[in-house]
């Protein structure tokens, strides 16, 4: 989708973000991206009970576990400074595990265990569950599960798509554009 826009379209992209070519996409039913701009108004932004670094660790790693370059990159690029991610810790969002000597925070191994074992199994023990619990309470939890479920949705589309890196976005490691 190319300019120039209806004034229906024009407004859908308005409401969803920077126009990158994701939300382009969204925007072709302009329904569809009011709907999706609602979730995120709540899930990036300061009202979810995640904090923003465990929000981005879910998206981060979400999304690199589904090999999904774009999303990773847009969210490495824009986030990774603002969540005070290390280069070590990127590293091993992409590659790494939950043990990597980078992660020394209980809370941050806690969210990327589950994280794991979402994408494994879609579905905790009540060990990994209580873990959770433990690190982020259950609001944040819950915000957890459902940011996880939406970042897969969000993955297995930008893959099926081929939709091409946003200029200025890192690649993810072991994943050709």
């Amino acid at each position: 989708m190319a300019p120039p826009f209806d004034d229906e379209t024009r407004a859908a992209l308005d409401i969803l973000g920077p126009p990158i070519a994701l939300f382009s996409v969204f925007a072709r039913r302009p329904d569809r991206a009011h709907a999706i701009a609602g979730w995120g108004r709540y899930y990036l932004s300061r009202r979810g009970a995640l904090s923003l670094r465990h929000r981005e660790l879910v998206i981060d790693r979400t999304t690199a576990l589904c090999g999904a370059g774009y999303e990773w990159g847009i969210h490495i690029a824009v986030y990774a400074g603002k969540a005070d991610l290390t280069g070590d810790q990127v590293a091993s969002l992409a590659t790494g595990t939950p043990v990597d000597g980078c992660w020394t925070d209980p809370s941050d191994r806690a969210v990327l265990a589950t994280v794991d074992a979402l994408h494994r199994r879609a579905d905790l023990d009540d060990a990994e569950w209580h873990a959770l619990l433990d690190a982020v309470g259950e609001d944040a939890a819950v915000d957890l599960l459902l940011l996880c479920g939406w970042y897969h949705a969000i993955s297995f589309a930008v893959n099926a798509l081929r939709l091409p890196a946003e200029p200025g976005t890192p690649a993810l490691p072991g994943r050709s554009r």
